[in-house]
């Protein structure tokens, strides 16, 4: 009996043996969560069974936390997460907070792949952002995500649960990323999408002015915005919106348009109103001439209205006759009351070109009707060009008196040298061309022609007018090596009489010959009226004089010489000058 007893009590090797197998087991649930039960609450700690033959304590404050308050009592079951099954005291480390995270994690995990939301509370601010509690799981919530727009007060949102997407998740770095903003995107476009399809183009509604931006107004229409542009607000120029609306203002609008991909929608109140333009032909005929009022000024003209909603613009080239490269700002002020006429209208692209000069009379017309052709003016040099001067006259405006036109016997761009800005000077208007707005002086023709006198002058010889082929005295008026300048007597004409016209021979040909005030005679050998030029040679009329004598006094067969020829003409012409009655 004594051996059969002994052989059936456990020895010491196998009693160990069964503990490790007894704790092997329970060490596979290390790092897992557990079910426990409440056995005491002791100050701030809750003791709990696990069911290991082993309690362990867990801090009251993990049971409570943002948006839930767990209030736990004896007998409570919990789950919570076995880190140790026995520590130095012989307890279990276990952690309610390890555990709820462990189930969060899942959980999110699941909700991250299947792009569902996932609800939590945002319970602290850190740099960058808040954190977010996932009911165990802490989230960063970037500021850019909090809200559609950007809030500055983010307080009433605290401690509040409500919905967040996951963005990111990373779970070896404990990392998880959540948005608020893309869950009221997604909740304001399916809100947007519900009002845009029980909305219409054409259909009249009211709507609150939300906010006012320089090119127009957003109007709340109940859940969503509409666009009223600066333009639909009125028929007439609006400048801004606020001087027709203000924030809160309730306004009746149309919907002008609709639409159903980026839920745009634009709106119009000046199509609640009869359209000015129509029958605008019949309202404002061309050449009519109509007061209006300057509503606004640009570098290229002026808008005047006409009737609300109606404006046309005065282009700056019809502002003014005389006033050419000038800002309009500096003939027209903002406000400013003006006299116009139409001069185009166009219906389909809602233009009318008016002009502020037509309703003035044209200044070349005052002038041409003040200063026929002919007539003499007077003027002070307004500016000095390469081809004549400019003359300001009455009225404003400006005459040019061409080179050719400055001197009869000198060339235009030696005598426009003697002139400068501010000269006073008389002038001749030669011709007003009212359509170019030109006008045309001269101010040689205030003196004589001296080819209009010339051709009516009488010759030394007894009767005839002055042309090619008569005889002429003139009157050195300067010696120089290559001639004489000669002053034609009774005329005042000028000309040059080169050396070797100076006389027949060769050896008389000798400008030294003759002193200035001499008077010699010669031929004409041109005379130009068109032109205007003249030329005359004492060697033609020596070879004409010459030619006559031989032809009455001698011949080539005679036998006499050209000395007793010439001789016995100048001795007639000395006894016909000796005649009674001869000059």
């Amino acid at each position: 009996m004594a051996n059969v007893s002994t052989s059936l009590a456990p020895s010491r090797e196998d009693f160990a043996a069964m503990l490790d197998a007894s704790f092997g087991d329970n060490d596979a649930l290390e790092g897992s969560v557990i079910k426990g039960k409440v056995v005491a609450i002791e100050k701030d700690m809750a003791v709990i069974d696990v069911g290991l033959k082993t309690e362990g304590r867990v801090a009251l404050k993990e049971f409570m936390g943002p948006g839930r308050d767990q209030v736990l009592v004896v007998g409570d079951e919990v789950e919570v997460y076995l880190e140790r099954i026995e520590n130095a005291l012989g307890e279990a480390v276990i952690s309610r907070d390890k555990a709820r995270r462990e189930e969060s994690w899942v959980k999110l995990e699941k909700a991250f792949e299947a792009k569902e939301k996932v609800e939590g509370v945002i319970f602290n601010q850190v740099k960058g952002g808040f954190t977010v509690d996932l009911d165990g799981a802490v989230a960063f919530l970037p500021r850019s995500q909090v809200d559609i727009r950007p809030i500055r007060d983010v307080s009433p949102l605290m401690g509040v649960p409500q919905p967040f997407e996951i963005l990111k998740m990373d779970r070896r770095r404990g990392n998880i990323v959540v948005s608020r903003r893309t869950v009221l995107e997604e909740s304001r476009a399916e809100q947007r999408h519900e009002i845009v399809g029980k909305l219409e183009e054409g259909q009249v509604i009211e709507g609150t002015v939300k906010n006012i931006t320089d090119y127009g107004a957003f109007v709340d229409l109940g859940g969503i915005d509409g666009l009223l542009h600066v333009t639909d607000i009125a028929w007439r120029r609006v400048n801004h919106p606020s001087e027709v609306l203000n924030i809160g203002q309730t306004v009746r609008v149309r919907i002008v348009k609709i639409n159903h991909e980026t839920h745009r929608i634009s709106l119009g109140m000046k199509q609640l109103l009869d359209d000015p333009w129509q029958g605008i032909e019949a309202k404002y005929p061309l050449n009519a001439r109509f007061h209006g009022r300057v509503t606004n000024i640009t570098d290229y003209g002026a808008f005047v209205e006409l009737e609300p909603g109606i404006e046309g613009l005065i282009h700056v080239s019809e502002m003014s006759w005389t006033k050419k490269n000038v800002h309009p700002g500096k003939i027209v002020a903002s406000s400013q009351e003006v006299d116009v006429q139409v001069l185009e209208v166009d219906p389909v692209k809602r233009r009318i070109s008016l002009g502020l000069k037509q309703t003035l009379q044209n200044p070349w017309e005052a002038f041409a009707e003040k200063f026929p052709k002919g007539s003499v003016v007077e003027g002070e040099v307004k500016n000095k060009t390469e081809f004549g001067l400019f003359i300001g006259l009455d009225g404003d405006v400006d005459g040019m008196v061409h080179l050719s036109d400055l001197d009869w016997k000198r060339p235009g761009e030696q005598v426009i040298e003697e002139y400068k800005k501010g000269d006073m000077v008389q002038a001749q208007v030669l011709d007003v061309d009212i359509e170019k707005e030109r006008i045309s002086l001269g101010i040689k023709q205030l003196g004589s022609d001296p080819f209009a006198t010339a051709g009516a002058a009488k010759t030394p010889e007894e009767g005839g007018e002055m042309r090619k082929g008569s005889v002429v005295t003139c009157e050195v008026l300067e010696v120089k090596e290559g001639g004489l300048e000669v002053q034609i007597i009774g005329t005042d004409l000028t000309t040059f009489i080169k050396r070797n016209e100076l006389a027949r021979d060769r050896g008389d040909q000798r400008p030294d010959r003759f002193s200035v005030g001499q008077k010699v005679d010669a031929r004409i050998t041109v005379f130009d009226r068109k032109a205007r030029k003249v030329s005359v040679s004492i060697k033609a009329l020596e070879m004409a004089e010459e030619k006559e004598a031989i032809a009455q006094f001698g011949s080539a067969d005679s036998g006499a010489t050209l000395g007793d020829i010439l001789g016995t003409a100048l001795k007639a012409r000395e006894n016909a000058d000796k005649k009674p009655g001869s000059k």
